[in-house]
């Protein structure tokens, strides 16, 4: 073994909670996702999942992947500034542009390669990228790859969002760029207030990534900027297949300007292979669905409101979430992998969150919804954790 290998080696937190018994990830899903799976030979109900439109296991959506590997086959062989780019990817481009109120969209294999990607490459070194303390990693490394000055505020703090755009020069980009649902505490970005700092501060930009905004709220699902009414004053969107349009992908969406631009100098769109026929049609298909089926929206909040009433009055601590991602927080890490074991064990499903997702005193087991949840299983999953909870002396 070699010096890599020896330094490598020495990672052996995943080894130590395997010896514990409480090791959590990359449990095997034997079948589609959806409110009850197979795993591990045991069933649970899945409250771990981002799928909030519950049309991962839609047949529409299988019948339209199948149609389009059939007709275009099951991959592009090459990126989509050569010879990856369909007809197929054109058409959601233009649908999810109109969708989200802007000019112009651009898709991209991964979420995670829109913001990595975008944010390496739009500003350069005399402008300043500012994001919220929480954002999503993926915000994260492109603002590290970028050659931009990179700022941070503290969550959701307007006030030190305005200190720091105070103190910046006028004659310089400043983009700030924010989660519009915040994907472990399910609180929202205060986009008003946001688009208030922008007009009173000239060169400011402001991009929204609405991964967990779209399909959930705005009309039709468009997402937390049409929900707050200030997309016009957005400059960006950003958002992803592989939540409710049950797929994977993302897309970014802007004016022309600046789509032609980020077009042809995206290292992570121009560089990566282009989606995949089957992923392109599903994503569209279920984007057509979630317009035509305003019901399911409507669900996915009935469903959610009951959930989070059952909680709070079982005296779960969580935070301040506006959305159908419940944090239910546990404050100590060992307790939370505890937690996650005690609830699978019970037949739940849930998501550790310990840092880095998370600061040290805030850990928590994440609980989401779909439209697809019952209230039934609401409630056989809020007794099964309020057992737990009590256990472990979490709550009283």
């Amino acid at each position: 073994m070699g010096l890599l290998q020896d330094k490598l080696g020495r990672y052996d937190l995943p080894q130590k909670y395997k010896a514990l018994g409480t090791y959590p990830y990359f449990r095997e899903i034997e079948g589609k996702q959806g409110t009850e799976v197979i795993m591990e030979g045991h069933k649970v109900l899945m409250f771990g999942s981002n799928a909030y439109t519950g049309l991962t296991g839609d047949q529409r959506i299988i019948d339209a992947g199948i149609a389009a590997m059939q007709k275009y086959g099951t991959g592009c062989a090459g990126s989509r500034f050569l010879n990856g780019t369909l007809d197929l990817h054109v058409q959601l481009e233009r649908e999810l542009a109109e969708f989200v109120g802007k000019d112009e969209a651009l898709c991209f294999s991964t979420g995670f390669t829109v913001n990595s990607g975008v944010l390496a490459v739009i500003t350069d070194r005399h402008d300043y990228i500012i994001c919220d303390d929480r954002d999503h990693a993926s915000i994260v490394d492109g603002t590290r790859a970028s050659f931009s000055q990179r700022l941070k505020y503290r969550h959701n703090d307007m006030a030190d969002l305005e200190k720091i755009l105070q103190s910046l020069p006028a004659d310089c980009v400043k983009l700030i760029v924010v989660d519009g649902v915040f994907s472990m505490e399910g609180d929202l970005a205060p986009l008003p207030k946001i688009v208030e700092l922008k007009k009173k501060y000239p060169g400011t930009a402001i991009m929204v990534d609405e991964a967990h905004g779209i399909g959930v709220f705005g009309r039709q699902g468009r997402g937390v900027c049409d929900h707050f009414g200030v997309t016009d004053d957005i400059d960006l969107i950003m958002g992803t297949f592989s939540k409710s349009l049950a797929s994977i992908g993302g897309f970014i969406a802007s004016d022309s300007r600046t789509i032609n631009f980020l077009r042809h100098n995206t290292r992570t769109y121009i560089f990566s292979a282009s989606n995949t026929p089957a992923a392109t049609a599903a994503a569209q298909e279920a984007l057509h669905i979630i317009q035509r089926e305003p019901e399911r929206i409507q669900r996915l909040w009935d469903v959610t409101n009951y959930a989070l009433k059952r909680f709070r009055d079982e005296g779960f601590e969580i935070g301040d979430t506006e959305s159908p991602i419940i944090p239910l927080y546990v404050r100590d890490v060992d307790k939370t992998f505890l937690v996650t074991k005690r609830a699978f064990e019970e037949g739940v499903f849930i998501n550790p969150v310990i840092p880095p997702a998370c600061a040290p005193q805030d850990t928590l087991v994440r609980y989401a919804l779909m439209a697809t949840h019952t209230k039934e299983q609401v409630d056989r999953s809020v007794e099964a954790l309020t057992r737990v909870f009590r256990e472990l002396e979490i709550i009283k």
